[in-house]
């Protein structure tokens, strides 16, 4: 989840490998930027909103047993309640670039919050399945601009020599938010499992007071004294932003010089190969099964015998500790190696949790089986899966068509979210080995499809993977 914000970032873009961009005398004053604490506060208050959608994401594993039962509902209208996210998302979407480009990053971030706060109060006081849904729906909105303004926000207030660092705190927030609804959630009963999801939305609304608008949002919207007034307290009081500023603003009037995007622009020959890959990408991270293993864990454990409290404990522990290792790994590896590793990982995962509920007869081997398959399931799609497709996406697509892109991306990624939210639990019903099957051979398709179409980005100019990928099936 969390992505289509890089692929729509054209002011991030510029740098030495753009031939329309001229780096200032002095090579940047960004080159040896150092990270000032009011640009490390900014980045943590504008990453809390990856800690709600996180903590959004895992609400329904923990909740789903309590929520069946206090509400009366039908496996089938839990896997409703369940799939609303997605649907949530699909809207989100739609209107996160726009709603952005309109209201601003920091006024889109006060937005999201109170969609998570609506949600979080419908969920936690519902009596009829309706109002749980909505609650659903509202919150799979903020989830989708959270994935397009979060990102986007840390990186256009970073130098260029902080920004991949400080960006890694919306994946890691994400997950930690995951896991932190695990641990809660194994203690705690659903309907105060939502109130204090309420809590940290709260929190950011307060700091939201103290952080500045996005640089580059206020010199797109002719805000010029306030740009260079932001980007002063951003780097330091004794900083000089001048080469910075120079660079940003010349850019910027290079970006207004370009015909305005249109999906349509992305059907066209030169472009088949980089839609192939992006969508791919998109489609297989949601088909190999996550918004499976992650909506509906509770409904895993009890069929494979698994203590909840045991297992929601376990898998806390295995994500913040994947999650934190795959900051390190992404740039010490190429976006191809890590890709194929955790394909591999996630089918090896499915299969030895399929292959778990095989064993009908040996009761102690199901659960330890099972729980191992989840486990490395989640360590390997946090290894890449989780968060290389977005990064390259970002990087195959030519700057005048990023925008329409990264909107036809996230649509496809909701709208794939959606079908498997929506069909695991029949699916379980159908056959429980089955379905994990099902999921590891989609991770094993993802293995090939990233050995023979998906080009290794790490290292290269973007004129260089531009050129390759959109040239190769002419």
């Amino acid at each position: 989840m969390g992505g289509s914000e890089q692929a729509r970032r054209p002011l991030l873009v510029a740098d030495q490998e753009d031939p329309h961009y001229h780096q200032s005398s002095n090579g940047g004053v960004d080159g040896n930027s150092t990270a000032t604490g009011f640009l490390v506060f900014s980045t943590i208050v504008a990453a809390t909103c990856s800690f709600t959608s996180g903590y959004c994401i895992g609400y329904s594993s923990p909740a789903e047993y309590g929520v069946l039962a206090d509400l009366s509902l039908s496996m089938a209208e839990y896997s409703v309640f369940g799939s609303m996210l997605a649907v949530g998302g699909m809207i989100g979407a739609l209107m996160s670039g726009k709603t952005a480009d309109y209201f601003g990053h920091r006024t889109t971030m006060w937005i999201i919050n109170v969609f998570f706060i609506l949600g979080w109060l419908a969920i936690a006081f519902t009596k009829v399945s309706w109002l749980l849904d909505l609650g659903r729906l509202l919150q799979g909105i903020g989830i989708a601009l959270t994935s397009y303004v979060g990102n986007i926000f840390i990186a256009e207030i970073t130098p260029k020599n902080l920004r991949g660092g400080l960006m890694t705190f919306n994946p890691w927030m994400t997950g930690s938010g995951v896991a932190i609804v695990y641990l809660i959630g194994s203690v705690v009963k659903w309907r105060g499992l939502a109130l204090i999801g309420s809590i940290p939305c709260l929190l950011q609304i307060l700091c939201l007071f103290f952080i500045p608008e996005s640089p580059r949002w206020l010199l797109k919207n002719g805000r010029k004294k306030e740009f260079e007034g932001v980007l002063q307290r951003l780097r330091g009081k004794k900083a000089d932003i001048s080469p910075e500023a120079a660079e940003i603003k010349e850019y910027a009037e290079f970006i207004q010089l370009l015909s305005e995007n249109k999906i349509l622009d992305l059907f066209q020959k030169k472009y088949a190969r980089p839609i192939i890959v992006a969508v791919g990408l998109m489609t297989l991270t949601q088909f190999s099964g996550l918004p499976g293993y992650t909506f509906y864990m509770t409904n895993i454990f009890v069929l494979a015998g698994i203590s909840s409290k045991a297992g929601y404990v376990t898998l806390a522990i295995v994500k913040i500790l994947s999650t934190t290792m795959a900051i390190f790994l992404i740039d010490k590896f190429g976006r191809r190696t890590l890709l194929m590793v955790s394909a591999a990982g996630t089918c090896l995962g499915s299969l030895l949790t399929g292959f778990s509920f095989s064993l009908q007869d040996h009761h102690y081997w199901i659960s330890s089986l099972a729980l191992m398959g989840v486990s490395v399931y989640f360590v390997s799609f946090n290894l890449g899966i989780s968060g290389i497709p977005w990064i390259i996406m970002s990087e195959i697509f030519p700057v005048n068509v990023k925008g329409s892109a990264g909107s036809l991306c996230n649509l496809i990624y909701w709208f794939s979210s959606w079908v498997v939210s929506y069909t695991f639990n029949f699916l379980l019903e159908w056959s429980s080995t089955g379905t994990f099957i099902i999921f590891a051979g989609v991770s094993a398709f993802g293995f090939l499809f990233t050995v023979m179409l998906v080009p290794e980005t790490k290292g290269r100019s973007l004129e260089e993977i531009q050129a390759s990928v959109t040239n190769v099936l002419h």
